[in-house]
């Protein structure tokens, strides 16, 4: 009769999520059909996979299961509408035979294409080696960190544009091919999600996509051609800056709607400067930053400690770890320059060669400036705070608590407004000085400083409570 089957999963067992066995004595036990109506069978079974493999035990945790289906799905979601939000003013339809060539859109439209090709190869060898949690990692990975919290934050500016530039369109272009292509290599794992996502993206144009679902669709092949591995490299040297000086923000309580006037980032090679100088843009929108320095001789300005990592040193050294750390606590700051630069170092009469991974390095704060590392990658953030970035901290403040306003009132975002707005001494100077950039910010033809407001909404900035009035032009 042949071969019964070619490939076979056997399935772990499911554990309460301390690791116990599932039992109604216990009272542990977690009724599947329950969870299934309140979280969805996709959440529920994307959940199961992303968490652990198949075939090991699974600690299963409704805290778990609600975080993928709020960080994963939702993200998802609101990714989705954010597209269909725009796309319906605009009346975008997708024309796939007049697309903007990949070569004449923006460098971040490339990236994300670069990546998401990148995704689709990763994904295919995953499921081809029957490793599914790898697959579903993997996507969650690009919608939460890349696709979501990079992609789209960097790109709405181009979204908000009144004309449908090319710019625009290609925006359209790349974010619509990124949804339909995630709900391609979900739908193993989310079928109906999946099909969801699908047929919101191609019910307004039934002629150019004939499947009626996902699951009749042709499977994504990778094209290699728009990989483009330098283009990564830049990219996350650019989010690896920002995420560090978000959370040197973070530390002090610095909000990012605060300008702060610059960071220094020590060079490791001309290389690297040329790098980051590529997404240096991008790294001073995210952050909020006025201007990056680069600094080629860190030692008399950044002071480093360096410290064993015992964990990862025990295998390598064994025996002669006291001596090995007693040699990393006595680095010189110019070998320690060198070993960022090199990526190793030679531990003196031995034969220990030690990685950076080996070792932890701490850099210290200086005054007037907060300092930290990630690998060999060190950012030194100014955070003196002049009049003028305060004020200009302020209108952003204004800006946002406005915006908030707009969506409780139900405005469209396309609605002209005019601002009356309480005068304080808080918030005048802020709002003469860049009364141009919170109207086109807000859509207001004038924003109006009033001595006295009656039925006003308050709005509160830095504990000041403030009134102001918001008319529909």
């Amino acid at each position: 009769l042949g071969v019964a089957y070619k490939n076979v999963v056997s399935n772990g067992l499911v554990l309460d999520k301390n690791g116990n066995k599932m039992s109604k004595r216990l009272g542990n036990a977690v009724d599947p059909f329950s969870t299934i109506d309140t979280y969805s069978a996709d959440a529920t079974r994307w959940y199961m996979i992303s968490n652990a493999s198949p075939w090991d035990n699974l600690k299963f945790s409704l805290d778990g299961l609600d975080e993928v289906r709020r960080k994963f799905f939702g993200t998802l979601y609101n990714t989705y509408s954010f597209f269909a939000l725009y796309a319906n003013i605009d009346k975008f339809e997708i024309d796939l035979e007049n697309q903007t060539p990949i070569a004449k859109r923006s460098e971040l439209d490339r990236w994300i294409l670069s990546l998401l090709q990148t995704l689709i190869k990763e994904v295919d060898e995953s499921y081809e080696a029957y490793e599914p949690t790898k697959a579903a990692r993997a996507i969650q990975t690009f919608v939460d960190e890349h696709l979501s919290n990079w992609y789209i934050r960097l790109s709405r500016r181009r979204f908000w544009k009144g004309e449908m530039t090319a710019d625009k369109k290609a925006a359209y272009e790349t974010l619509f091919t990124c949804l339909m292509t995630i709900s391609q290599i979900m739908s193993p794992v989310a079928p109906f999600f999946a099909d969801w996502l699908y047929i919101r993206l191609t019910e307004a144009n039934p002629e150019v996509h004939t499947a009626k679902s996902v699951h009749l669709t042709i499977w994504n092949e990778v094209d290699e051609t728009l990989i483009d591995y330098d283009l990564n490299e830049r990219m996350e040297l650019a989010q690896n800056i920002s995420s560090m000086v978000l959370s040197l923000r973070k530390k002090m309580g610095i909000n990012v709607r605060q300008p702060l006037a610059k960071v220094l980032i020590p060079v490791l090679d001309d290389n690297f400067q040329v790098k980051v100088d590529l997404v240096k843009d991008l790294i001073l929108s995210e952050t909020n930053i006025k201007a990056i320095d680069f600094i080629k001789d860190t030692a008399g300005f950044i002071k480093k400690k360096v410290k064993p990592n015992f964990k990862a040193l025990g295998a390598k050294v064994g025996k002669d770890m006291k001596l090995v750390a007693e040699a990393i606590n006595n680095i010189s700051q110019e070998d320690l320059a060198k070993f960022e630069k090199d990526g190793s170092i030679l531990i003196p009469d031995t034969s220990y060669s030690i990685l950076l991974s080996d070792v932890e390095i701490i850099a210290e704060d200086i005054p007037g400036w907060q300092v930290t590392n990630m690998g060999n990658l060190t950012v030194a953030l100014d955070i003196s705070i002049t009049t003028e970035l305060k004020q200009e901290g302020l209108s952003r403040e204004l800006i946002n608590r406005i915006q908030n306003l707009r969506k409780e009132l139900n405005f469209e975002v396309t609605d002209r407004i005019t601002v009356n707005l309480q005068n304080d001494n808080l918030i005048a100077d802020a709002v003469m000085q860049n009364k141009a950039y919170i109207c086109a910010e807000i859509l207001a033809d004038d924003v109006i400083l009033s001595e006295t407001i009656d039925n006003g909404n308050k709005i509160v900035i830095e504990d000041v409570e403030l009134q102001l009035l918001i008319a529909k032009q």
